[in-house]
């Protein structure tokens, strides 16, 4: 307020000033015009001329009274050319001789001009004009006088109007102003400016901090915030600035909650391959609905970690089976020993050994990727327990995958799809599992085969769904999760999968690229 009226205040003074300023230099320019056209209106005059050559001072006086009543001179004074007096509105001057100081270039030059004199009532502005006879001759002159003490008083009581003026206008500016800041410190619910800045920097700081992405709108739904969380998650720019938020999330059907004005909480979406979460809550500021404030959070990482967890955890069930399994073998032996059955012993032993060497051979000569090896290994110890012949390809051949290639994404791929075939054959009454691993060409190509009882034509294309199971959830609500991720894995990787069924068994075949970023249709 104070910086308002501040403001006011100058531009009042500013303008009276220059107002000033202009009006003065008018009127003292005004009065120099009118009292040199006045004087030279008088010389003109015919009957001045016949007064001044037949010195006939009376008629000079009343032409002279009547001529300064209609122009409002202080003074109008004719002398003749000596000098001489001839009319002055004081009577007591009349026929006193007085030197042309100020009214020289008039006799002399018979010229027209203004003059600051002080020569007969004091200071003033000063027409001088000569009375010329018919030849040309200078017969006397003329001096019509504006006194400037009263021009300055004329002056100061225009000003004083004018300042009246000023005053009322500066109320108006109080009155204005007060108005003004009231309405502002409601609208910024009594904050002054530098509380505002403060907040906005703070606002700024914490928007681009946290994780979370945060996008707020009007009432009409046109976005007029995204922090930077948002702009990486939902793939946006300072361009989709007040455009319909609806364009954005076209998912989220947020005209009824611009309708309805209600509340969407942890709302799971997926956008630009990515997992959202969304709370979305409307804004309001007393009864009024000011828009909403949507918030994401990225589900995807977590998820990953969680699913990854899981598969690392199915990782270590195996290896515990594996060592299951070896414990039972060792307790046979031990058994054998004891009962001195030293050629059935010898027998178990070699079989073990000759299974052993040849899985080993396979495994660690013609498959060189470590955690590949370190699955296959906990896949064995499992199939083992559960009496499933599971055998690996002699042709299977595998370097060191490249390393855009994680751990994690081997685990969830080859165990889920090795545990599903386990899972298919335990119908069976002989059960065969086959792995196969190549890496001729551009591409990485894993394959699993299994003896089971197919799976239907209907669910070929559902069985990748989240969700989605054939198995009965009775005991567990994890089924219908394995090949959701093993899909998101591949295809996080550019590869695709190939389903290849019938009432025999099932074949699922994977290809990855080797180079990231090269997709694989």
């Amino acid at each position: 307020m104070g910086l308002v009226i501040g403001i006011i205040i100058s531009l009042v003074i500013l303008l009276l000033s220059v107002f000033a300023y202009y009006d003065i230099k008018q009127v003292y320019t005004n009065k120099n015009n009118l009292s040199l056209q006045t004087a030279k209106t008088i010389s003109f005059v015919p009957a001045v001329k016949e007064a001044l050559v037949k010195e006939q001072t009376s008629k000079l006086r009343a032409l002279t009274k009547q001529l300064d009543i209609q122009n409002n001179a202080d003074f109008i004074v004719i002398q003749d050319r000596g000098g001489v007096i001839l009319t002055h509105p004081n009577p007591n001057e009349i026929g006193n001789k007085q030197a042309f100081d100020d009214g020289y270039k008039a006799v002399v030059f018979g010229g027209y001009y203004n003059v600051d004199s002080n020569e007969f009532l004091g200071p003033s502005i000063t027409g001088k004009a000569p009375v010329l006879s018919n030849t040309g001759n200078v017969l006397g002159v003329v001096s019509v006088g504006y006194l400037k003490e009263k021009v300055n008083q004329s002056i100061l009581n225009r000003m004083k109007n004018i300042l009246y003026i000023s005053l009322i206008l500066l109320l108006v500016g109080f009155i204005a102003s007060y108005l003004l800041a009231r309405h502002i410190r409601k609208e910024t619910m009594g904050l002054e400016p530098r509380e505002i800045a403060e907040l906005y920097r703070d606002r700024s700081s914490i928007l681009s901090s946290i994780n979370e992405g945060v996008i707020a709108t009007t009432e009409n739904g046109e976005i007029t915030l995204i922090n930077d969380s948002a702009k990486v998650l939902l793939q946006l720019s300072d361009m989709d600035l007040y455009t319909p938020i609806n364009r954005i999330l076209p998912k989220l059907n947020l005209d009824s909650l611009f309708e309805n004005k209600e509340h969407i909480t942890n709302k799971e979406m997926q956008l630009h391959n990515r997992n959202i979460i969304v709370n979305v809550a409307p804004v309001w500021n007393h009864h009024t609905f000011l828009g909403v404030v949507a918030t994401f959070r990225d589900k995807t990482d977590i998820t990953e970690m969680l699913y990854t967890l899981s598969e690392v955890k199915q990782y270590s069930d195996d290896l515990r089976a594996q060592t299951h399994e070896f414990s039972n073998k060792m307790y046979v032996i031990s058994g054998l020993v004891q009962l001195g059955k030293y050629d059935d012993v010898l027998e178990l032993i070699q079989d073990e050994m000759v299974t052993s060497d040849h899985t080993n051979k396979l495994i660690f000569e013609q498959i060189n990727d470590f955690n590949v090896q370190a699955v296959l290994l906990g896949k064995i110890g499992k199939a083992s327990e559960k009496k499933i012949n599971f055998t690996i390809d002699d042709n299977s051949s595998l370097k060191p995958l490249p390393d855009h290639i994680k751990v994690s994404h081997v685990i969830t791929i080859l165990g889920n799809l090795i545990d599903n075939a386990f899972d298919e054959v335990m119908k069976q009454q002989e059960r065969y599992v086959t792995f196969s691993a190549m890496d001729f060409g551009e591409d990485i190509i894993f394959e699993v085969s299994d003896n089971g009882s197919g799976i239907d034509t209907d669910n070929t294309e559902k069985i990748f769904k989240r969700g989605f199971t054939t198995k009965s959830k009775t005991t567990t609500n994890n089924y219908g999760i394995g090949l959701f991720n093993v899909k998101e894995a591949i295809y996080s990787l550019n590869g695709s999968v190939e389903i290849d069924s019938n009432e025999t068994g099932t074949t699922m075949t994977v290809y990855i690229p080797k180079t990231r970023g090269r997709s694989n249709d």
